[in-house]
């Protein structure tokens, strides 16, 4: 595509060297208003931004010949796009290393197609993108703690300045569910099923990443949390007002 053709939406580059799966989701994007940009691995994917803006770079962890992990941990280094990551089962330390790294979320194979695009508008919402538009934030509806807010409409955190505190997919989804339960011990494959995760060998080290990435947005001194608090041998906690 020229620089110069108008895009129909949001440009979202789709890096899998499945050729059916590349072509699936493209389809899949092009007729929910994004424009899909499908390539079959890193250099594909950097000749087309050479050429035309990407929005969004939705990757297969597990490309043929090279990881995909490396090639979003290049994109986050070089042009600090939004990253969705397509993962299997058994990619749990992948996925680990992903969300320590900055990936903004996950998708788990076989994954379900209106799943994928509320994640995908999700992401760009969060990351401003001017073509995603947000609801109005008079209409909203607000879960609070301490001096913080979750809009739940808009899916943001907002802090006490009135400014939005960034949060990725899984992020917001592990603060909401706690503040749907709060006050009492939820257990990791409660926080688990929540996510959606594979319950395999590295569960516990995915829900520690999480914890301790949420906490460090969250709490006004993350070592001594006030809130997100842990429960030894049993799970953690949420207190609303300490």
């Amino acid at each position: 595509m020229a620089e110069n053709e108008p895009t129909a939406g949001p440009v979202v580059a789709v890096v899998d060297d499945d050729p059916d799966l590349r072509s699936s989701v493209a389809a899949l994007l092009a007729e929910n208003g994004f424009t899909p940009v499908p390539v079959a691995d890193s250099a594909g994917f950097f000749a087309a931004a050479a050429s035309q803006s990407i929005d969004l770079a939705l990757i297969d962890l597990r490309l043929h010949g090279e990881s995909g992990l490396a090639l979003a941990i290049q994109i986050r280094e070089r042009m600090g796009l939004p990253i969705v990551m397509l993962t299997g089962r058994g990619d749990d330390t992948d996925k680990i290393i992903g969300l320590e790294t900055g990936a903004d979320d996950f998708m788990m194979k076989p994954f379900n197609p209106r799943e994928l695009l509320a994640r995908i508008r999700a992401v760009l919402r969060r990351s401003g993108h001017s073509g995603v538009a947000l609801p109005d934030r008079s209409q909203s509806q607000f879960l609070r703690f301490g001096r913080l807010r979750l809009d739940q409409t808009r899916r943001e955190l907002i802090g006490p300045d009135g400014n939005e505190i960034p949060l990725t997919n899984a992020e917001y989804r592990l603060l909401e569910y706690f503040l749907r339960h709060p006050d009492r011990i939820i257990a990791r494959t409660d926080l688990l099923r929540e996510l959606g995760s594979d319950l395999s060998l590295y569960v516990d080290r995915t829900v520690d990443v999480l914890i301790l990435r949420l906490r460090r947005k969250i709490e006004p001194v993350p070592s001594k949390p006030i809130h997100l608090q842990t429960r030894r041998g049993q799970g953690y906690i949420f207190v609303t007002s300490p």
